[in-house]
């Protein structure tokens, strides 16, 4: 029905009634919020327990040879199932590109790319017991409260299994990006695990992949990484779960990215990292603990190098007045213990009882090693976004990249 909203009233034996509300005019085509970005534009779909999640990406170049198994290998860095310190759930997460590439030569073609990622070992009866029941700090109230009905199956969006279309779509994100900058290298880890911190011991600015993903943990350093491992299984264990840091490095970042005003990098990059399930905070640069300085303890001095402007330390983080300055993009992201965890806990359910909830099923005892290719593809996302907005606005190449503005004499 045009125009109108169809809420419920009450659910009971004999069926479901329903009323119909207008709906403002203005708010007809903006209700749904499933698409990110402006010119590189991502819209995810699927729920936890339906047939599959996936992608369509608008707004890829063309011509550009995309490496499908570089897509498949990033995925399986986030799939469930891969060490004792995730979820058992068993998905394969093979990609399935549906659009938007050549199937002579593999290249995009300019149009929507679209990928889906098949569900296959959903079990929705762990479930059945209690999905009118709400469970602690997840999403299912808030579900309720905005439309009235709710995929209690896994949780359907609200589950981590949305992110799937994330990071495909995050991973040719990456390929863009490097194919115009090849010294864009994009690495997060763990930081921390509940009481394990690796701050003090981590070198952030020589950290790899290849380090990170030595360990199930995603953490680099190998000592922190098993006390983390150690942590994480007695939390799982005891039926609990843990939260903590991860960390994100961006190097080679070119200077001139984000927009002053609304559209800051730093903006884009905190509305990214905390629509992730779980992420209740985001640090940049020197974060909170700038405030313990004073303006000049804090202050990053500019200096030319070869043509190219630096700072002699980086609390801004990498990012001025919401543009990029070319020093390393660093950022520390918070992450909440999972909200799931299987011991007896106070709740309430839909027909205004308060009730006792065991929750079952197989969740993360940690969110934080499987989270790290999301945040990876995240910002492969924010960054490719900003990159082909400021070629559309700008040019390419535009005046940062090209040296000092004004030639000694003028």
């Amino acid at each position: 029905m045009r125009g109108k909203l169809r809420t419920c009233l009450h659910s009971a034996s004999d069926g479901v009634r329903w009323q119909y509300a207008e709906v403002p005019h203005d708010l007809q085509h903006t209700m749904a919020n499933n698409t990110f970005g402006h010119a590189f534009r991502v819209t995810t779909f699927g729920e936890s327990h339906g047939p599959g999640v996936g992608c369509v990406i608008d707004g890829c170049p063309p011509g550009m040879p995309l490496d499908r198994a570089a897509i498949a290998a990033f995925l399986a860095r986030r799939r469930p199932g891969q060490s004792k310190l995730v979820t058992p759930r068993d998905e394969e997460d093979a990609p399935e590109f549906l659009s938007g590439l050549d199937t002579e030569t593999g290249q995009t073609l300019g149009t929507p790319i679209a990928i889906l990622v098949r569900n296959q070992d959903q079990r929705s009866g762990s479930y059945s017991e209690w999905w009118h029941t709400y469970r602690p700090s997840h999403a299912d109230f808030g579900y309720d409260a905005k439309y009235g009905i709710r995929a209690w199956q896994g949780g359907g969006r609200s589950s981590a299994r949305e992110t799937v279309g994330r990071v495909a779509a995050g991973a040719v994100a990456e390929q863009v990006l490097t194919s115009r900058f090849p010294g864009i290298r994009i690495c997060a880890w763990v930081e921390r695990v509940h009481h394990v911190d690796g701050r003090s011991i981590i070198d952030p600015l020589t950290v790899t992949r290849d380090q990170v993903d030595a360990h199930p943990t995603r953490c680099p350093h190998p000592a922190t990484a098993a006390a983390m491992e150690t942590a994480i299984l007695d939390a799982k264990k005891n039926g609990d779960s843990l939260g903590g840091y991860i960390r994100l490095i961006v190097h080679g970042l070119p200077p001139g990215l984000g927009e002053p005003v609304f559209d800051k990098l730093d903006a884009l990059l905190a509305q990214a990292f905390l629509s992730l399930p779980a992420c209740k905070g985001i640090e940049v640069g020197s974060g909170f603990s700038g405030a313990e300085l004073s303006g000049l303890e804090h202050n990053d001095h500019y200096a030319w190098h070869n043509g190219v402007m630096t700072t002699d330390t980086n609390r801004s983080g990498g990012v001025q007045g919401g543009i990029s300055n070319g020093m390393p993009l660093d950022l520390r992201l918070v992450f909440k213990p999972t909200a799931t965890v299987l011991k007896p806990q106070a709740s309430a359910d839909d027909a205004g009882n308060n009730v006792e909830l065991q929750a079952k099923g197989r969740h993360d005892p940690c969110v934080l090693p499987r989270a790290v290719p999301i945040v990876e593809a995240m910002t492969a996302l924010v960054l490719v976004d900003c990159w082909l907005r400021q070629r559309g606005q700008v040019g390419d190449p535009w005046p940062g990249l090209l040296g000092p503005l004004r030639k000694e004499g003028q």
